[in-house]
């Protein structure tokens, strides 16, 4: 009990950072999802963060920070690995409806298993490239995945006309941003502020030209 009362002081203090107000079942679900994460991080090796207390904020709380501006009823998130930051994002709208993509097989088992253990109705789970996945989404996004110019070439189809694709990186690359291809264009790059973490992190929100 004192370990989880450790994490849901660090997510409560990062929450009041960021300026989001969630109900408690919510975080009683962030929590439950990081300390899932942390036993099957074990065996399977998901994530180089180890420490429960370390992954809420450079997981959950960096998910989380996007929270503003994601949009519309349906996303989704590409190269999820661990289900970042698709299942923090599932969980904060449940009225979303979630589509998890990863290629990587013992990564979509637990992405599956979560959507089982934490009752993650309006989430899916897609085991394959992001190339092959149907359909169009008004939201798509992605965390340190590859390249803007890589991404859009891979899967830009899969943004609705007026859909936002929220790419998450790390330092800005100026010359990353100029080769976005032809029919799509940059409409904001956001410095994020994430709570407790070191290092720089952005946003870049890329639309339909």
């Amino acid at each position: 009990m004192a370990e989880r009362d450790r994490l849901r002081h660090r997510l409560d203090d990062g929450l009041a950072v960021l300026g989001l107000d969630l109900p408690d079942a919510t975080r009683v679900r962030l929590i439950a999802y990081v300390e899932l994460l942390a036993r099957w991080n074990a065996a399977y090796n998901l994530t180089a963060v180890r420490d429960p207390g370390d992954m809420i904020a450079r997981h959950l709380l960096d998910s989380l920070a996007i929270v503003p501006y994601v949009s519309g009823t349906t996303l989704a998130d590409l190269g999820s690995g661990a289900g970042l930051p698709g299942i923090p994002l599932a969980l904060v709208e449940p009225q979303r409806q979630v589509t998890l993509v990863d290629s990587n097989g013992k990564k979509a088992r637990f992405l599956r298993e979560a959507v089982r253990s934490l009752k993650l109705v309006n989430v899916r789970v897609v085991e394959g490239r992001v190339q092959d996945v149907p359909g169009q989404f008004d939201c798509v996004t992605s965390r340190a995945f590859a390249t803007l110019a890589d991404m859009l070439d891979w899967a830009g189809g899969l943004l609705a006309e007026s859909g936002r694709w929220l790419a998450m990186k790390g330092k800005l690359a100026d010359e990353e941003i100029a080769a976005v291809p032809a029919g799509f264009r940059v409409e904001q790059v956001v410095a994020l502020d994430v709570p407790a973490l070191v290092g720089e992190r952005h946003l870049i929100v890329v639309r339909r030209a």
